[in-house]
């Protein structure tokens, strides 16, 4: 039972360090996409 219990939590805990990375990844690139399309935004006002 024991070992089952340690890759049961192994498991667990890989899973929420990959998925933490993507969120950190996905929210960044959204960030910077989001970044790039309001300075355009605000240089064609300018125009």
């Amino acid at each position: 039972m024991d070992e089952q219990l340690r890759i049961i939590l192994i498991i667990i805990v890989s899973v929420s360090i990959f998925g933490l990375l993507v969120f950190v990844f996905v929210k960044n690139y959204i960030k910077s996409k989001i970044n790039f399309y309001l300075v355009e935004k605000n240089k064609k006002k300018r125009n």
